[in-house]
């Protein structure tokens, strides 16, 4: 299958990792808990002690994030106040950006070489479930992976019977005791407001969706939409790695039906202008919550 990673071209990078010349000091080497930051969400590594990074460019078969807010290294330290070892994504790959879904997941399957038992997934998106505001937190308790039911799934293709089974179940793709334990952190951060739980539908993009694409969303039971997070999940699990998934609401789909049009229609029936969605309003957003979210994942990974 075309850009397939092999299990050649993993050793290839986690030899670069552990033994090169920028080599990783023992503590750091075996990482227990991976982290995935989504759009405007790289601020998370600052809370980060003892790192190291390592640009993608320089990491044997990564691929080069060439999205805004997403700053493109991999960076290792100790989080937590019990100093738990970390490896985090500062940066992600999407299919969007033409990368092949094997490509885009080829980080977590060298996570899960690395020693990874635990991945926390976070992501910008939006939010399709009326009681979502923009700044909440959606705990992610199940997903949708449409591109997945099409055709486009990181699994097709030759198993990697190395890191899991051909037919891996997604039943169980979210951890019920990590999502409890993320409820429980924000308890003591005194911030569980903002806190939801919901379903993830992951599309494809780069466009936003059309009013109708999302009214249809919503009625498959959809609570936030965003493009990315599935596949990694899709692989975290193949690999036997527990995952947590939080998606911050960074802006309000449009889910009505238009009005119409005619213009001897009554004024109320008219089209209204609205606010469309744009990458600078989710940076934005993002921005505007990052410290919590910083809080929020640095006290889960010490309950992990």
């Amino acid at each position: 299958m075309a850009n397939a990673a092999t299990v050649k071209d993993l050793q290839a990078a986690l030899t670069f990792l552990t033994t090169g010349a920028k080599a990783l000091p023992e503590a750091l080497s075996k990482p227990k808990v991976g982290i995935v930051c989504g759009s405007g969400l790289g601020g998370l590594v600052n809370i980060i002690r003892e790192k190291v990074e390592f640009s993608y460019s320089d990491i044997p078969g990564f691929v080069n994030s060439t999205v805004a807010g997403h700053a493109g290294k991999l960076v290792f330290g100790l989080l937590g106040e019990t100093n738990v070892p970390t490896v985090c994504m500062v940066g992600r790959f999407h299919y969007y950006e033409g990368f092949a879904l094997t490509q885009t997941t080829y980080p977590i399957r060298l996570m899960s070489l690395l020693g990874v038992e635990t991945l926390i997934v976070t992501n910008a998106a939006g939010g399709l479930n009326p009681a979502f505001q923009i700044g909440d937190v959606c705990i992610i308790e199940d997903h949708i992976n449409l591109p997945g039911m099409t055709g486009n799934n990181p699994l097709i293709g030759p198993n990697m019977a190395e890191f899991g089974p051909r037919f891996p179940p997604m039943s169980d793709a979210y951890c019920p005791r990590l999502r409890r334990l993320v409820y429980e952190a924000a308890k003591k951060l005194n911030v569980p407001k903002f806190l939801h739980e919901g379903i993830y539908v992951f599309v494809s993009g780069p466009s936003y969706e059309s009013k109708a694409e999302c009214r249809f969303l919503k009625q498959v039971g959809a609570d936030v939409v965003g493009m990315s997070t599935v596949p990694e999940v899709v692989v975290a699990r193949h690999c036997g790695i527990k995952v947590v998934g939080l998606s911050l609401v960074t802006n309000r789909v449009v889910v009505h039906r238009e009005a119409r049009s005619d213009p001897d229609a009554p004024v109320e029936e008219r089209p209204v202008e609205e606010k469309i969605a744009s990458h600078e309003e989710v940076l934005e957003a993002a921005d505007a919550r990052a410290k919590d979210l910083q809080s929020l994942v640095n006290h889960l990974v010490d309950m992990i």
